[in-house]
Parts: structure tokens; C-alpha cells; sequence
């Protein structure tokens, strides 16, 4: 499971000449206005305690700023300006961490007068950029506006849920159920170097142990197991499979979550269809979609990309909806611009629409999707480089079909299709609702991966 909690350290600063009541008229503004933004998601660690009215402005305050968010376990940093500001301070503090950091500063209401000084905030930041970047700093902007705009509030949102994105990616751990069936050399991925580059780890876990205990469970009449049976005959319609087949199913998802959480990860990769199948005559694909409503991503077929691609999108929601793992399976019939997202039955029960009958048909998930904005995207990697395609769109009508399903449309298939074929992707993609592409794009630049926009045209189909 994530931990939902952002800790973010917020280090205001001020030239050390400038005045101090104004310096702290902007720093009440802008406290006021983050302090009512995902208050129970946010954590929020300032300086108030190590200088005057929390705003640095002397060197002094730096070893006892960074002590203090280097305790606290910051995961991300805010150095907002209450006017020129102090780059030597700012830079050091910023410096001394790699987490992201946002800079912002807000919008003067007048320049210099006879009788009053301005704050010459957007010219410090100039000054200071420049010396974070000297410094190594990786930095995020919200553009020169007041605290009390919507575009600082949605700038500021964006950073937190971009600072979500990189920590659930720093140390994360994909049990790796299976391998990866065989036809689908399209999946592989470099484990090695998922780790060098990102300290994202993979760790097997037996399918065999999973088949051992899951059908124990269902045999002993475990908890929560039995819980969760009720559940599924609750929630969906079961008459075309066994009820013996159901509780096996039941006892199956409950012991894949079981042993990622006792193997200490975040999300997995499973190898689905081809290892249960064999064995039980059905699969527990609908474990796919209700661990991810438990806050644990599951990819098919041992997608270890797909995984963090479906992690990347959770922490981008702040967690507020689950993600999916689709297959780019075919062209809207009629419609251009759209196309069908699918997959055998693995979507979160949570995402589906209200007037769609669920079922469960061979342990998978039949059902259509609810109506929203969608952003989708996919983590992959080709010759060590790696990319991140990301988009939006929505949900639009279609035809019905088997499996758990939504149509989405987008302003040009094509030009998406284009990118799709020519880049290093395969057919899946992860998906959440809501719209989120400009946090995506900002946590490439943190990771280090190339971005590659939807919107923007890629190489050309004849």
C-alpha cells in the first residue's frame, strides 16, 4: 500500500535588507491558501521555529533548516519568495536535497516608488534560478501570479501530486509473480537497470506458492477470505462459473495479496492466463482489479513497465482512483478518433459505470467502465533509453463487448496511434480518471526519461 502522506518542507525567504512586515504579509497569503489544499494528504514541515516569522533571509538559518527537514523525511521542497529573496539561501537549502523542489514567488502590486520600495519578487527568482541550477537543483515553477489565482492553487496541486509520482517511484518494489507468458516478448523489461537508474526492485514470488495457500485458504474457511467470497457473490453475478471455482478464486486473491505485502511491495506483475489456467480451468484476474481498489497496482502478464506505469498514474490521482492496465485493442467502428480500451477482466470494480451488470465469467471481470476524463500513459524503455507517453482523453459510447471495457475518445487517433507504433510501447497502457498530463510531464523531468506528449506529432504513417 502507498503511504498517502506528502511531507512537504516549506522554507520562505527574503532579502535581508527589505522589509520584513511585507515579507511576512506574503508568507501569510500563500500559508493560508496551501494550508486548505489535501490538508489530511499534505504535511506540511516550515521554518518558524529556527528564524523570525519563519522567513530565511541569513545564512545562519540553513544547517538548522535542512537539519530539520532532513528529520522530518521531507518529500519534496516549497521555497516560496516573499520578495527579492536570498539566492545563496535558497540554493543551499534546495541543495542539499534530492527531492523536487518548487519555486514560486507572487505577482508585485506596484514597482518602486518615492515612497515605498517594491518587492522586485519575479527578478530574484531570475537571480536565484539561475544559482539552483548551479547547484544541480531540479526545480519546478509556478508561473509569477498572486497566492489567491486558481493558477497557483492548480500549480501547487500539480506539484504535490508530481512529488506523489517520484517518491512512489524512489525504492519501489514489484513482486513479480511468474514469468511473463511466452508468446509476449513484447513485455520484457530490464530489471537490472530498473534498478540502477530508478532503485526500482523486482522480486519474485512463486505462483505455486500462491496456488498452495490460496486454495488452502478457500479449504480452511480463512477470515478474510470468506469475507471476501461474500463479497464477490455480492457484487457480482456468478452463475457462470462453479461456486466451489468461486471460493477458489476468493481464496487466490486474497494469498496474492498476502505475499506482497509480506514481500514488502508496493505493486506487482503476474503472470495471469498462463499460469493458473493450466491448473484450475480459470484464472483470478479480478485479483488485478480489486488489489488495485486496495491501493496495490497488478499488471498483467508480468508487465513489470505496465506496474510502474500503473503506479505513476495512482500517485498522480493523490490516490483518489485506482489505475488500470489496458490493451490498445481496436478502432471505434464509427468513430475516428476512438478507441476501445480493454482487457479479459481485470479493471477495479470501483471504476465500473452504474448501469453496467458485473460478472464474473472464468475468475475475470465482465463489465463497461464509467464515463470521465481519462489520462493514460506508458513507462518503456528500448537500448537503455527510456520514454514516457502520456495523453488525454474521455470515455465515449461504443459497442458492448466481453471482458471489463471503455471506449475512449481523443482529439487525433491518429497522430496517437502514430506515436503508439513508432515509440518504445507495446499494447498496453495504464490509464486513471482524471486529467493529469502536466504532472506526468513533470515527473519525466525529475526521473530523468523522455516525455512524449500526445499532442505533439511524432513520426508520420504513409
Amino acid at each position: 500500500m502507498p503511504n498517502k502522506t506528502i511531507v512537504l518542507g516549506v522554507a520562505p525567504v527574503k532579502r535581508s535588507f527589505l522589509d520584513m512586515n511585507e515579507a511576512r504579509r506574503q508568507k501569510e497569503k500563500f500559508m493560508a491558501v496551501i494550508g486548505k489544499l489535501r490538508p489530511g494528504l499534505v504535511k506540511i514541515v516550515g521554518i518558524d521555529d529556527l528564524c523570525e516569522n519563519g522567513i530565511a533571509c541569513q545564512a545562519e538559518t540553513v544547517p538548522k533548516a535542512v537539519e530539520k527537514f532532513r528529520n522530518a523525511g521531507i518529500d519534496a521542497l516549497f521555497v516560496p519568495f516573499c520578495d527579492f529573496g536570498e539566492e545563496s539561501v535558497a540554493a543551499a537549502i534546495a541543495g542539499a536535497f534530492r527531492v523536487p523542489a518548487l519555486v514560486w514567488g507572487a505577482r508585485d502590486e506596484h514597482p518602486n516608488l518615492p515612497e515605498k520600495r517594491g518587492r522586485d519578487t519575479q527578478c530574484g527568482m531570475f537571480a536565484a534560478t539561475k544559482v539552483l541550477r548551479r547547484q544541480g537543483v531540479t526545480y519546478s515553477y509556478i508561473y509569477n501570479v498572486p497566492a489567491d489565482t486558481e493558477d497557483f492553487k492548480q500549480g501547487y496541486l500539480n506539484f504535490i501530486r508530481t512529488a506523489a509520482v517520484v517518491r512512489d517511484l524512489k525504492g519501489l518494489k514489484i513482486g513479480k509473480i511468474g514469468e511473463r507468458p511466452s508468446p509476449f516478448m513484447s513485455v520484457l523489461a530490464n530489471e537490472a537497470d530498473l534498478l540502477a537508474r530508478f532503485g526500482i526492485l523486482t522480486t519474485p514470488i512463486s505462483t505455486s506458492l500462491i496456488l498452495d495457500t490460496g486454495l488452502k485458504l478457500a479449504e480452511n474457511g480463512d477470515g478474510e477470505c470468506t469475507a471476501y467470497y461474500e463479497s464477490l457473490k455480492k457484487r457480482f453475478d456468478t452463475g457462470k462459473m462453479k461456486d466451489e471455482d468461486v471460493k477458489k478464486t476468493a481464496g487466490l486473491v486474497i494469498a496474492t495479496k498476502r505475499a506482497l505485502e509480506e514481500n514488502g511491495c508496493g505493486a506487482g506483475a503476474f503472470e495471469c492466463w498462463s499460469a493458473f489456467h493450466s491448473v484450475l480451468g480459470f484464472t483470478h484476474c479480478v485479483a488485478v482489479g480489486d488489489l488495485a481498489d486496495m491501493g496495490i497496482s497488478l499488471s498483467c502478464e508480468c508487465d513489470v513497465n505496465g506496474a510502474v506505469s500503473m503506479v505513476m498514474l495512482q500517485a498522480a490521482a493523490l490516490y483518489d482512483s485506482p489505475a488500470f492496465l489496458a490493451d490498445l485493442t481496436i478502432r471505434h467502428p464509427e468513430n475516428e478518433n476512438a478507441e476501445l480500451l480493454w482487457h479479459c477482466g481485470p479493471f477495479p470494480y470501483s471504476l465500473k459505470a452504474p448501469d453496467s451488470q458485473a460478472a464474473l465469467v472464468d475468475g475475470q471481470e465482465w463489465f463497461r467502465m464509467k464515463d470521465g476524463d481519462l489520462t493514460l500513459c506508458r513507462f518503456d524503455e528500448i537500448d537503455g533509453k527510456y520514454s514516457l507517453f502520456a495523453g488525454e482523453g474521455k470515455t465515449t459510447a461504443g459497442p458492448a463487448t466481453t471482458g471489463s471495457y471503455v471506449w475512449l475518445e481523443v482529439d487525433n487517433w491518429k497522430r496517437w496511434e502514430e506515436k503508439l507504433i513508432f515509440g518504445p510501447y507495446i499494447h498496453h497502457i495504464g490509464g486513471v480518471y482524471g486529467r493529469y498530463l502536466p504532472v506526468l510531464r513533470e515527473a519525466a523531468r525529475y526521473m530523468g526519461v523522455t516525455f512524449d506528449d500526445a499532442r505533439e506529432q511524432g513520426i508520420h504513417s504513409l
